[in-house]
């Protein structure tokens, strides 16, 4: 049992688990035949639901004790593969039309497919492309000596590998 002990705002409602349940993909066929049960869907999509509603990591999933993350995890791969939640969004869109109405003349999108007209030169080069060659602090200052690449602050001692051994 985790931190989720009851229905307490973030569960899918019974209306709308009527509705999205059909919408589902049957499960994929397990290729040994047997194997552990799967999560329930519907504990699946709460999980996936409080996740992205939240912005809280898929590992975080284990606390609440609604199902593990990587069931949750591999449950939400599944149904982006299958169009579901692109469904969801339209049969949402849909209803939302019916009961309050979408007035399509009035809908504008907008992009763009090439530079911004006002940039160019005048902006400048782009920070992380500048072609210059710069100056690497570590290799300038092996070329001095040191051979960390970084600056002593007294000439270090070397000691001839010949003349210390017999």
């Amino acid at each position: 049992m985790g931190l989720v002990a009851k229905d307490d705002g973030w569960r899918t409602p019974d209306w709308l688990w009527e509705r999205m349940e059909p919408l589902l993909p049957a499960p994929p066929a397990h290729p040994l035949g047997c194997h552990r049960p799967r999560v329930p869907n519907r504990d699946a999509l709460d999980a996936i639901l409080l996740v992205l509603r939240t912005g809280m990591q898929w590992n975080a999933l284990k606390a609440t004790g609604i199902c593990s993350s990587s069931a949750a995890h591999r449950r939400f791969q599944e149904w982006v593969q299958a169009g579901v939640f692109h469904e969801f969004w339209r049969q949402g869109l849909l209803d939302y039309d019916t009961v309050v109405g979408i007035d399509w003349a009035w809908l504008a999108a907008d992009g763009a497919m090439t530079k911004a007209p006002l940039g160019g030169a005048k902006t400048g080069p782009n920070p992380t492309d500048r072609a210059k060659r710069g100056r690497n602090v570590r290799f300038s200052a092996r070329e001095r000596g040191s051979r960390s690449g970084w600056r002593t602050t007294a000439p270090t001692e070397t000691i001839s590998r010949s003349s210390s051994r017999p």
